[in-house]
């Protein structure tokens, strides 16, 4: 199944899409596509439906960040070891974990706000793993269970802000529209293999980042498990879980994102966005 919500910021409706490709309003059924509603019970009793006999949805609405009231939002730094090299950085031993504020989350076509001051604004296409259940302990061949499913993340850094001053990576990954997620959740019983999956990015038409989930250092069954030994995931945590090479940082010479500049990106299978840059 595909769940997305619509409708204007901070107003969005749980939706999903039917088999045609429709979008259809399932907001008398759930409140909200949020760590209530993406449990195995609930979306077992969805797919059992006639989509069809749902309300349909203009599909000019707006489409808003699949995964509402998001608790955590936990991102892998340098988990695409081909990635790690063009940045000059060691494979790491283990995960690289940071927090990317949840108030950077929006919507995946919404546009993205150039920070005040940034001359280094950098994207990063990512593959996101939904939490579907509470996990604690988990084994790595348990994992996958507890995962609702999966969507885009464009993990937006600011490079100065991230890297350049003291301090940790968030104050350079969590500006306002910094966390595009969606366009939806693909719920994890359509993919069959999240280590089979490619990704791509390009600025202004131009290819700039092309990977396959297959070179991830650490998988996401591995990611989920690994974490879970250090904080209890909830139902609707987020994990962003690296990005291939490409990125501008590692240009020569570097290439930021500029007011004006249209960013593309998906992941086959999961969906794309698109994003028109703006000054904050």
């Amino acid at each position: 199944m595909k769940l997305l919500r619509v409708g204007k910021k901070g107003h969005e409706a749980p939706a999903i899409i039917d088999a045609k490709g429709d979008i259809r309003d399932v907001s008398d059924l759930v409140d909200d596509w949020d760590g209530l509603a993406l449990n195995d019970v609930v979306l077992n009793q969805i797919r059992q439906l006639d989509l069809t006999a749902l309300p349909r949805v203009d599909p000019q609405e707006r489409i808003g960040p699949c995964v509402a009231n998001v608790g955590k939002f936990i991102c892998i730094g340098l988990n695409y070891a081909d990635h790690a090299a063009e940045t000059g950085a060691d494979v790491p031993a283990e995960p690289v974990i940071f927090f990317k504020a949840t108030s950077a989350i929006c919507g995946p076509d919404d546009r993205l706000e150039i920070p005040r001051g940034s001359k280094k604004t950098d994207w990063e296409v990512e593959l996101g793993v939904v939490i579907g259940k509470e996990t604690k302990y988990v084994s790595e061949a348990d994992a996958l269970a507890h995962v609702a499913g999966y969507c885009v993340v464009h993990d937006v850094s600011e490079r100065a802000f991230q890297l350049e001053g003291t301090g940790q990576w968030v104050k350079g990954k969590s500006a306002d529209t910094f966390g595009p997620i969606g366009p939806w959740l693909v719920t994890r019983e359509e993919i069959e293999d999240p280590q089979a999956l490619s990704l791509w990015l390009d600025v202004n038409g131009e290819v700039m980042q092309r990977g396959s989930t297959a070179t991830m250092v650490f998988s996401v069954a591995h990611l989920v498990s690994y974490l879970s030994q250090y904080m209890s995931l909830q139902p609707g945590d987020i994990i962003s879980t690296g990005t291939p090479p490409g990125v501008g940082l590692s240009m020569k010479p570097p290439r930021f994102l500029q007011a004006g500049d249209i960013v593309t990106l998906g992941i086959d299978g999961i969906g794309a966005q698109r994003q028109v840059c703006i000054d904050a």
